[in-house]
């Protein structure tokens, strides 16, 4: 077999370069002639995108790549990294690339602008939002009623907080009495374990992790899961091109198939799973990326409802409810409904989606 050239491999993120080789050399392999008449089609080459770096969460992915399950599925996947859900929401519904990991409630908000295109989820991975509150004991702060008069600390662009208004009217707390300090991404963690604020907003599965490998004392923090308070909110999901939807049902049916193949091996046994990860990232710790994973599948994939109903799809009365929280925060043009936003056709039936 050909390798792709030491030219191209220069162009490629190396913590994604297995991923990326792999398809290079499947789709030189599919642009040759002369086949034998017997021999099976090329694979479909998909872009895939995900909208942060990569950790342990994204283990699914991972796996369907590292266990030959995308392959199985006669496709040929690549993988990139975007800037954030906006720039991975941007490059599906551009067409430069034909599937992306974002949080559903971006992709709501997004869809409300009038010009939008129609991108439309089709695959539910996160049946519960990670979004959390994390604090300090040693502050004061053991449940969320604990968190008035006290300081909220907020990362510049964290959407999560959109959810905090309907949260706080939810759990009779006086919005008004909880200070909100803004502040980039970056010093989130180093301002809670300082001791600069009494609480951060965040994900669950990150700063609750994240904060653990800063020195805080573990019985010194709790995480306060907005799902945990009754919101209703879903997470992340599979989005897709509305064009390569259309022209290639059977792939996205296929990718959806090797995605929650790969979540049954991550659930099945999280410490292999993390090693597949590792293999990809630079310099991550698998005592970190272990927690990680376990968190996000405890949390936020093997949920009471998936373990009824399987894993991917949406109940609409629930998403109706979720976004009647958003509304709090965010004046939509129209309230959507669960058809506008996600696009259950390519799911398998639920026996085939089924994971305990």
């Amino acid at each position: 077999m050909r390798v792709a050239s030491s030219t191209a491999l220069k162009r490629l993120p190396t913590r994604f370069s297995i991923w990326a080789i792999t398809a290079l050399n499947l789709a030189w392999i599919g642009a040759q002639t002369g086949r034998a008449a017997d021999e099976p089609a090329p694979p479909t080459a998909i872009q895939f995108t995900l909208d942060r770096p990569l950790d342990a969460s994204n283990a699914p992915f991972v796996l369907a790549s590292s266990h030959g399950l995308f392959r199985a599925e006669g496709l040929a996947v690549g993988t990139k990294i975007a800037s954030g859900p906006a720039d991975a929401i941007a490059r599906v519904a551009s067409g430069s690339s034909d599937l992306a990991l974002v949080d559903i409630n971006v992709l709501v908000r997004f869809r409300d602008k009038a010009d939008a295109a129609p991108v439309k989820a089709v695959f539910m991975l996160f049946n519960k939002a990670p979004y959390a509150i994390i604090a300090r004991r040693s502050r004061g702060i053991r449940a969320l009623s604990d968190i008035e008069g006290k300081t909220l600390g907020v990362a510049d662009g964290d959407f999560s907080i959109w959810f905090w208004p309907a949260l706080a009217h939810q759990n009779g707390i006086k919005l008004a009495s909880v200070k909100l300090a803004k502040f980039s991404p970056a010093v989130r963690e180093p301002m809670l374990s300082a001791g600069q604020v009494d609480a951060v907003n965040g994900f669950s599965y990150l700063a609750g992790v994240n904060l653990r490998d800063r020195g805080v004392p573990a019985d010194d923090l709790t995480v306060l899961r907005y799902a945990d308070y009754g919101c209703e909110a879903y997470g992340f999901a599979l989005i897709v091109n509305p064009a390569f939807a259309a022209g290639k049902p059977e792939a996205v049916k296929g990718f959806l198939r090797a995605v929650i193949g790969g979540t049954r091996l991550a659930i099945k046994d999280p410490a292999r799973a993390v090693d597949d990860v590792l293999t990809l990232m630079e310099g991550g710790s698998r005592d970190l990326e272990l927690a990680r994973l376990r968190a996000v599948i405890s949390d936020n994939i093997l949920t009471d409802e998936v373990k009824r109903s399987g894993i991917g799809g949406i109940d609409p009365a629930r998403f109706a409810r979720s976004v009647d929280q958003l509304a709090e925060d965010v004046k939509f043009r129209a309230k959507p409904t669960s058809a506008d936003i996600f696009d259950g056709t390519f799911l398998p039936e639920s026996s085939g989606r089924l994971i305990h």
